[in-house]
């Protein structure tokens, strides 16, 4: 049976804006659970305008109403970091009680599916804090009566996601980038556009309830092969030289100085690059399969949509894209 009705929580963040114009698309009826304070700005028109309702999962007494009625639910809600590094300590204990909120009114509501993004990485791994909170999330929505899926992903290319940003503004800004050695250690990323393609289509998948998957691009890269592909696609010589010995506070700081992205939310990111992340299966392709976008195609797609501010690109015809890129 095709599941109509979507809470979708988080639809005011990098992935969650973009996966409801998705479900609009697939002609999914959406709930959007947006906090007190925040609002939700849509540039385009959707089919079907969503439903807004306004709760806390920090308060358990506003999520009774909120998934009333619901099929399913998207759990894309966690606290990456705050501006400042000092508010990014705190965010394991509130994706805690957050994620057994959500998991108790999501039992009481009984709801069919929840649908969870969470991160790569092996547990056996002494993972980051945030890489760490990331899996208990999982368990604590997997321990519940309801099927979860859990969709775990290292880097996720996009425009606006907070690991593309950073590479566009160093290698935009710096000819010579003296990197930290955290850049050099080994993922599995993806673009944005294959993350709503598993998203979305674990919906439509039943096979795919109650399971979790890991998802990832066909090439295994560090940050430092990302700022060389962002490089070649813009037509840009930069030389990356590794510094060792860095701190990994000060590093967040540097990068802070030098981009956008807040400290406290490069910390975590940064910190997670201790560990590879790597798929260590790939079942999601088989009941779920898609062309996976190359690295240096995502780049230049997120370069395409970018807006504003340095790289920035009208179409992908303005990408330096050889034909032997794949």
């Amino acid at each position: 049976m095709l599941l109509k009705k979507i809470l979708l929580t988080g639809p005011t963040g990098f992935i969650g804006k973009r996966l409801l114009y998705k479900l609009d698309e697939m002609g999914y009826w959406v709930r959007c659970l947006v906090r007190r304070g925040e609002t939700l700005n849509l540039k385009i028109p959707l089919t079907r305008e969503p439903e807004i309702v306004y709760a806390d999962l920090l308060d358990p007494d506003s999520l009774s109403a909120v998934l009333d009625g619901m099929d399913a639910a998207y759990y894309l809600v966690h606290s990456m970091g705050g501006r400042s590094i000092r508010q990014t300590l705190a965010f394991a204990e509130k994706d805690r009680r957050a994620a057994e909120n959500f998991r108790q009114a999501a039992d009481r509501a009984g709801l069919a599916r929840i649908i969870y993004l969470g991160g790569l990485g092996d547990a056996g791994d002494r993972l980051s804090h945030h890489l760490a909170s990331r899996h208990e999330v999982a368990r604590i929505l997997q321990s519940g009566t309801v099927k979860t899926t859990v969709l775990r992903a290292a880097v996720i290319i996009g425009a606006g996601g907070a690991s593309f940003e950073i590479v566009r503004y160093l290698v935009e800004r710096l000819p010579l980038l003296l990197c930290p050695k955290w850049v050099y250690t080994e993922s599995q990323p993806i673009s944005i556009d294959n993350v709503l393609a598993y998203l979305s289509g674990c919906m439509e998948a039943p096979e795919t309830a109650g399971r979790s998957f890991d998802i990832g691009g066909h090439q295994i890269v560090s940050y430092a092969d990302l700022m060389r592909m962002y490089a070649r696609v813009r037509g840009l010589k930069r030389s990356i030289i590794g510094v060792p010995l860095v701190p990994i506070r000060f590093s967040a700081y540097w990068v802070n100085l030098i981009t956008p992205v807040p400290a406290g939310v490069v910390l975590p990111l940064a910190e997670g690059l201790r560990n590879k992340a790597i798929c260590r299966e790939n079942t999601i392709r088989k009941l779920i399969p898609i062309s996976l976008t190359s690295m240096e195609t995502a780049i230049c797609n997120a370069l395409a949509e970018e807006a504003e501010g340095p790289g920035k690109l009208l179409s992908q015809q303005a990408c330096f894209l050889p034909e032997d890129l794949t």
